[in-house]
Formats: structure tokens, C-alpha cells, sequence
């Protein structure tokens, strides 16, 4: 089984539009909680949980600014420093997500998807 416990540093697409985030989780078993911070006006929400093997899951409810709950699924990769997923709001929203216990390569990925998104719509 994975362990999430720590910091994380990450990034949600929603309409081709990344907002990064900072994430930090305790995980006790095969359940975690924490807290995440949006790097955008939605501000901080809740989290709580669950690991089996290296799959991920968990619902993040924001503090403040929307009672909507949104639900994340994803998988670890082997050494346990990055994780990727896909994220909803139901049916109507949805988006990928990706998170690294180092910052050092967030504004790789992200530079590295701004310009798998611009070569995209280039075609």
C-alpha cells in the first residue's frame, strides 16, 4: 500500500485552464484526511480519503466558497512521489489532476502540458 503522508504540490485541469494547489495528508491504514489550498479564489477545503494498493480516492469539500463536494480518483506511480488522476463535480464537471511531493518539477509538468494543450489546438 502507498503512503500519501506529507506535503504535495499539484495541479487540476478544468476547461484547459491549470489552477495548482498545495495538499497536505495523514494517512492512518488504508484512510487518510488533510487539507488542500486552491491557488485561486475557491481557497482551502477538506479532505477525506482512501488508499488500496496504489489507487487513490478521496472527496474534497471547500471551506467557504461552494458546498459542492468534488470527488478525485487516481494511482501512484512506483516510488510514491507523483500522483495522477482524473477529478468530477457529478456529471456536468470534470478535469485530470496530477500532485508531486516536490515542487521542484511542478513547472515542468505544467510547462509541459501548456504546450501539449497549444500543439492540440495547433493541429
Amino acid at each position: 500500500m502507498a503512503d500519501l503522508s506529507g506535503d504535495w504540490l499539484g495541479t487540476y485541469w478544468q476547461d484547459d485552464i491549470p489552477s495548482r494547489f498545495e495538499a497536505t495528508f495523514v494517512q492512518s491504514g488504508n484512510t487518510f484526511s488533510g487539507s488542500i489550498l486552491d491557488d485561486n479564489y475557491l481557497g482551502e477545503a477538506q479532505v477525506n480519503g482512501e488508499v488500496i494498493g496504489r489507487t487513490i480516492s478521496f472527496t474534497k469539500r471547500y471551506l467557504v466558497t461552494s458546498p459542492v463536494p468534488v470527488r478525485y480518483t487516481g494511482r501512484f506511480c512506483e516510488n510514491e512521489d507523483y500522483m495522477q488522476g482524473e477529478w468530477n463535480i457529478g456529471l456536468q464537471y470534470s478535469g485530470v489532476w496530477s500532485a508531486r511531493r516536490s515542487g521542484e518539477n511542478l513547472i515542468v509538468d505544467l510547462q509541459s502540458r501548456l504546450e501539449q494543450q497549444t500543439s492540440l489546438t495547433m493541429t
